[in-house]
């Protein structure tokens, strides 16, 4: 592992969120400061202010890396996606369940070759960094060999992630199924294995209900209040057939969602990915138990499934985060998601506000996953990851921020217009993790 160095400095416009921002424009929640430094002390944030005030007192042989005018920005963190499914990002002319038995489920049978699941999982990682994304909640394959290959990969890199390999026993090709026993077995395994490994934990992923039996679900509950630390992993009320599917398959319960309540499987730590049609019932029983909700927004629109309910879901108290769900979702760009999210919300007849944006692509993620201690903020003592964003990295946005009054505004159209080719710089634990040429 690449140690941090010791002490060093970064100067641009420093944003970032201290708690939820809520609706509206709210002073306390969210630190913008225009010409600011962000101070990195053995790969933690020692402090963050006024340049002016914090130049002073900086030794004369700490290194300060100039980027001013770009932003400065906690790393984004993607509570939701499937590293197997890169190569099929984009695929054509399916709904949900179609399209995966037509393309994801082809894809995914590749990944039992050590080979397949290491490329793919560096590439993975890669794309990750160069979009601005520095921890990441990921869905491997029925495959044990897949959640060894991204932990093994995110390790070298030093970064923070949460992984796990699926749970399927029905529903899907054969040589894609596992059992409840040997799913039970190989998850144990790599819990033991990985979970608590440097900055690496462990999600326990049944792919959806209706690709596992009531016993592999129940075996699923057993790991999950055997290991409380761990995470829980899955789709819930993506697609309206998906929901009319689970009724047929699970007839003794309420609804969607109370098929893993059912099961052991909604507690704090769990993360539903889509979670668009659910009833004020589902959500109260969300709040209770401290699950998240994953607002998907460009898979939604890709595959057809529907509008996420983000003023429902956030009246209602759930616990919410945002994210690419690559490859059903078309970008791994959070900065393209946040701008489908804000679209979604305009289509359900709401604006979701810019910082409230710069809060569901950091730290909400960070408060998903329960490691806000840690990332998400610029808070001192966290782990310096974060993101540099150059808004003059295409014309259009470069001239569009010349005319901006505020650094919301200024926030708001790089949410909106920014891309990959806006990320200058990926930092985790206080190294630089790519950087991009300035030419």
């Amino acid at each position: 592992m690449v140690q941090a160095h010791n002490r060093r400095a970064i100067r641009g416009i420093v944003v970032h969120c201290l708690h939820d921002p809520g609706e509206g424009d709210n002073a306390d929640a969210v630190e913008i400061v225009e010409d600011g430094l962000l101070v990195i002390e053995q790969g933690l944030v020692a402090c963050v202010g006024p340049a002016a005030d914090l130049l002073p007192q900086l030794e004369d042989s700490i290194e300060i890396e100039d980027q001013r005018g770009r932003f400065i920005l906690p790393g984004f963190i993607d509570t939701h996606i499937h590293y197997a499914q890169t190569d099929m990002i984009a695929s054509y002319g399916e709904q949900l369940l179609s399209w995966l038995n037509r393309y994801v489920f082809p894809t995914e049978g590749r990944f039992g070759d050590k080979e397949v699941a290491d490329e793919t999982a560096r590439f993975f990682i890669n794309e990750l960094l160069r979009n601005g994304t520095t921890s990441a909640l990921v869905m491997g394959t029925v495959h044990r060999q897949s959640a060894e290959s991204v932990f093994q990969q995110a390790y070298a890199r030093d970064m923070r992630m949460v992984a796990g390999k699926v749970l399927m026993d029905r529903n899907a090709p054969d040589y894609l199924l596992d059992t409840p026993d040997s799913g039970f077995r190989d998850t144990r395994d790599l819990i033991e294995r990985w979970h608590g490994t440097d900055r690496l934990s462990y999600a326990i992923t049944p792919r959806f209900a209706p690709s596992s039996s009531d016993e592999q679900l129940q075996r699923a509950g057993e790991l999950a209040h055997q290991y409380p630390d761990t995470y829980i992993h899955t789709h819930v009320a993506e697609n309206l057939d998906e929901v009319e599917w689970v009724k047929s398959l699970f007839p003794w319960s309420r609804s969607y969602l109370d098929v893993y309540d059912r099961f052991g499987l909604l507690r704090e730590r769990s993360v539903y990915a889509h979670s668009i049609h659910l009833d004020d019932l589902d959500r109260r029983r969300m709040t209770e138990s401290g699950a998240v909700a994953v607002f998907c927004p460009t898979s939604n629109m890709f595959l057809g499934s529907g509008l996420f309910d983000h003023d429902r879901t956030h009246q209602q108290r759930v616990a919410m985060a945002l994210a690419t769900d690559v490859g059903a979702g078309t970008s791994f760009s959070m900065l393209r998601t946040v701008s489908e999210a804000y679209k979604v919300g305009q289509l359900n007849g709401s604006s979701v506000a810019p910082l409230r944006l710069l809060y569901l692509a950091t730290l909400a993620g960070a408060e998903a996953l329960d490691i806000d201690d840690r990332v998400g903020s610029f808070r001192r003592g966290r782990e310096a990851d974060f993101v540099v964003l150059d808004p003059q990295a295409t014309p259009l946005l470069a001239r569009r921020t010349a005319y901006a009054d505020t650094m919301q505004e200024k926030l708001f159209a790089l949410f909106m217009l920014g891309d990959d080719r806006h990320v200058r710089a990926t930092w985790l634990r206080g190294q630089p993790a790519l950087q991009k040429d300035e030419s």
